[in-house]
């Protein structure tokens, strides 16, 4: 996700928050580990029914008259990730929580109103806010894909086509976007009610190119995101089961995949509890490594009821949505039943069903 960079210098440490240049400054000196590793004071768990409320409260608190969500509770919060790159994340992301659990958003017809009133003729969708350049290509693709699954979470059909904005960026503009990208190709096609095409497919797969340990990039963002485009056509994954060995391996002992400077892993743990359930089904360790992953995220829960990307990391939609993914991975929250329509398409994969 745009969270992901590939990489962090003295230089771009100084776009990062306040809070991760600390933290990635504790990486870099060896004392990371002692602030969110094993070393962390245990903390109560909340129960799901206390999660729960604390969730359905804070997007409450972010909500807007016009439908649309505010990044956290603090007016003045810009977002991290996602949600500081286009003002359409914490509006999907609050329709994803929602219809995961069976709630009815704070202003629902008002959200939908919103939704559509972002699409363009030509099929796009935009941000107003955010740091995302509006008419890039990746921003373009980032962006409608975003409102496609959220009016997909909706049960409305968008207003116009968006093929075309897909098929002018897979001309060219495809090969420069980030690794993390290549799942939001089949994701878009499926929620619009078609599969990829099959030059499309061809296309994105030219850029999946697994190492030997199944890794793309060397990063489990770009890895997951190929975990989930051959979830998304039901295909084999290439190189399963040295995927499932690495992402096993690498998960530290506090139950995080946060492995690099914070900017660079703020989705981490939810894409390796994504392989790992995916890949690994019910074997005893990926069942303890989900576990585990669970137990991370509750760790990440603040006392207004959202979520950060790590702990001590402020509430954002961004979060509170890939935290609470992990959780029902991790078998800790229970989603609605019976599921919403297309449980698959309602985000990033935390409905999915097993292969």
């Amino acid at each position: 996700m745009p969270g992901y960079s590939s990489s962090i210098s003295l230089i771009s440490m100084r776009k990062l928050t306040s809070v991760d240049r600390g933290l990635a400054l504790l990486l870099a000196t060896g004392s990371f580990l002692f602030i969110l590793g094993r070393d962390c004071p245990a903390r109560e768990e909340p129960s799901p029914a206390e999660v729960l409320a604390g969730v359905k409260g804070f997007f409450q608190k972010t909500a807007r008259a016009d439908g649309s969500f505010r990044p956290g509770i603090d007016p003045g919060y810009e977002g991290m990730s996602d949600s500081a790159y286009s003002d359409l994340a914490p509006v999907a992301y609050a329709v994803i929580v929602h219809k995961t659990f069976g709630w009815t958003l704070p202003h629902e017809q008002e959200t939908l109103d919103f939704l559509q009133s972002r699409q363009g003729a030509d099929g796009a969708f935009v941000n107003v806010g955010g740091t995302a350049a509006p008419r890039s290509a990746q921003a373009r693709a980032y962006n409608t894909t975003q409102g496609l699954v959220a009016l997909h979470g909706l049960g409305v059909r968008p207003r116009h086509d968006p093929r075309p904005v897909f098929g002018a960026v897979l001309k060219e503009d495809y090969k420069h976007m980030p690794p993390y990208m290549t799942s939001f190709f089949p994701l878009a096609y499926l929620a619009y009610g078609e599969a990829i095409p099959s030059l499309a497919d061809q296309k994105i797969r030219a850029l999946m190119a697994p190492a030997e340990d199944g890794y793309l990039n060397n990063h489990v963002a770009a890895t997951f995101h190929a975990v989930h485009y051959y979830r998304l056509v039901h295909e084999a994954v290439p190189k399963a089961e040295a995927i499932l060995a690495r992402t096993l391996r690498d998960q530290k002992p506090d139950g995080s995949w946060l492995l690099n400077p914070p900017a660079r892993d703020r989705h981490a743990t939810f894409d390796a509890a994504f392989i790992v359930h995916q890949l690994g089904k019910d074997r005893p360790e990926c069942c303890r490594a989900l576990a585990r992953a669970g137990h991370w995220a509750l760790q990440c829960r603040n006392p207004d009821g959202g979520f950060g990307h790590f702990p001590g990391s402020p509430s954002d939609a961004d979060a509170v949505y890939f935290q609470i993914g992990t959780l029902v991975m991790a078998g800790v929250l229970k989603p609605v039943s019976p599921l919403p329509r297309n449980p698959h398409l309602l985000g990033w994969g935390h409905l999915f069903p097993m292969p």
